[in-house]
């Protein structure tokens, strides 16, 4: 497959049948109107597209500001071993993803995926695994600016003990952190390969800066505290399997990992680069995280004063105790103020294309609207503002109510895992039976099924616990929302379906093929 193409139902230059794969449902509507389906241009090389999977997931400035759910159960111990299983079930995720990324990288990917590999009414399931995925997405994208305003808010409270945090102002710092993204996703698309990889030097770069003032400055613990300290007295929790799975291990490697995937349609070379970048950006997110993870847990200070930190990052504590100067503490967290603004570059481009992926197969009412794409700015434009509009309206929600915002956020991680699962769980089905599979140049080959079987079980894990609330006993401000708004979610593409979709979704309209 060296050189590839994507054919596409209606094609600007001729009417193409459905995808050879096409599967019929017992409901399958009689006939169909073929129309022009809208192309990108391809531009996107490999470096920008590792710089894009790195930055995306940003894994150790995450880990930063994630501290906090880690300190209260389990503590270093939930850190020092999480994150070896977290890499560990991420990277069998990954890799699953990413051998069908080499078989059909395209910009729909999961919901493109569960209909090329589902045994059983494919036109159902993808459609449902469609809305999840973009609802999952959508929630994605207010994540990132969020955590940057909240940082924000900690570094003044720190740094102006007068100053009292109001969630307005939080949910204007999203706007801001939101705004140059959708300016240069709009007006300089061109930028987007050197921006990624300017982001990718400064992951990189400002590790290392970070790293030696840390253990320079930083108050040794000992290696009994790193090693086998566990936290079991602080969320309430009294059984301490359950205090150390909810210590949130999703933050320790945050999902995302298919989030290069969606812009598979503008990658050069997509069958190896998209896979490659994948799998080496987590990789290297990986081994910055932990290194970064046991270097703040020999150097942390007090373990006490940075779980209680009134900013509400412990990060933000630990520097401070680190260096004993305010504006040093400030520096130190530029690096991660500034993950969370290119990592919002990505999302946001990201999330657009899939979201006019699936308007293109018309998975969306409205569809033929928001499939367009911009003959000046060659991107989607009415998509990318349509997930712009969605991140406003999400974010003023927390001017009301904070719990409210929370709960949808929650759905982010929960969904994303769902999503993953369905189709590596599909094509595990197909070797089982060793069915035909068109293999990509990128395979797990007789590895395939322990991979397989393993990021399931990791996943099931996930999202067991995904839902639990940090703490007992139980409140409004305090509950995990996920699995309820998840339900809604998955109601909401249900009826979607019967109402609209089952007449309209016949599964998506393109397929990776060799020239």
């Amino acid at each position: 497959m060296d050189d590839s193409k994507l054919e596409m139902a209606g094609d600007a230059t001729k009417e193409l049948p459905m995808a050879e794969s096409q599967k019929s449902d017992s409901d399958l509507p009689s006939g169909r109107v073929s129309r022009t389906k809208p192309r990108l241009e391809r531009y996107l090389g490999y470096l920008p597209m590792l710089a894009f999977a790195a930055t995306t997931q940003a894994s150790w400035e995450s880990v930063g500001g994630s501290l906090g759910a880690v300190f209260m159960n389990g503590g270093p111990v939930a850190l020092s071993y999480g994150m070896l299983l977290s890499f560990v079930g991420s990277l069998s995720l990954t890799l699953s993803m990413a051998e069908m990324a080499s078989i059909h990288p395209v910009a729909g990917a999961q919901y493109h995926w569960t209909y090329e590999f589902a045994p059983i009414a494919p036109r159902f399931l993808s459609f449902l695994q469609g809305w999840i995925t973009v609802i999952a997405w959508w929630a994605n994208v207010a994540v990132g600016p969020y955590l940057v305003g909240t940082e924000v808010q900690g570094l003044l409270i720190q740094n102006y003990p007068s100053y009292v945090a109001e969630n307005w102002h939080g949910t204007l710092l999203i706007f801001a952190v939101l705004f140059l993204p959708m300016l240069v996703n709009i007006f300089a698309r061109r930028l987007l390969a050197p921006v990624e990889i300017l982001a990718g030097v400064i992951h990189l770069l400002a590790y290392p800066a970070i790293m030696v003032v840390m253990i320079v400055l930083g108050q040794r613990h000992t290696s009994e505290f790193v090693w086998a300290k566990f936290v079991n007295d602080q969320s309430g929790w009294k059984n301490d399997g359950v205090t150390y799975s909810t210590n949130d291990l999703d933050h320790c490697l945050i999902p995302g990992f298919d989030g290069v995937i969606h812009m598979s349609e503008e990658v050069k070379d997509a069958p190896r680069a998209v896979p490659q970048a994948m799998v080496w950006g987590l990789t290297t997110n990986a081994l910055l995280a932990y290194g970064f993870s046991i270097a703040v847990l020999y150097t942390m200070g007090d373990y006490q004063s940075a779980a209680n930190s009134p900013t509400g990052y412990p990060i933000i504590e630990i520097f401070y105790a680190q260096t004993g100067s305010k504006a040093a503490a400030s520096a130190m967290m530029l690096p991660m103020l500034l993950a969370g603004c290119y990592s919002s570059f990505n999302v946001l481009a990201s999330v657009s294309r899939l979201t006019w992926a699936f308007a293109r197969d018309e998975g969306f009412p409205f569809s033929e609207f928001f499939s367009h794409v911009s003959p000046r700015y060659k991107i989607p434009l009415r998509s990318l503002f349509l997930v712009t509009l969605i991140t406003v309206l999400i974010a003023l929600i927390n001017i009301g109510s904070s719990a409210a915002f929370n709960a949808v956020l929650s759905l982010d991680t929960l969904a994303l895992y769902a999503s993953y699962l369905v189709p590596i769980f599909f094509i595990l089905i197909k070797r089982i039976r060793t069915e035909s599979i068109a293999w990509g140049p990128f395979t797990l080959g007789r590895w395939g099924i322990p991979i397989n079987v393993f990021s399931l079980l990791y996943g099931t894990y996930i999202l067991i616990f995904l839902p639990f609330p940090d703490a007992q006993p139980v409140t409004a401000e305090g509950m995990n929302y996920g699995a309820p708004v998840f339900g809604v979610a998955l109601l909401f593409a249900v009826i979607d379906w019967f109402v609209r979709g089952r007449y309209k979704w016949q599964g998506p309209t393109v397929r990776w093929t060799p020239k």
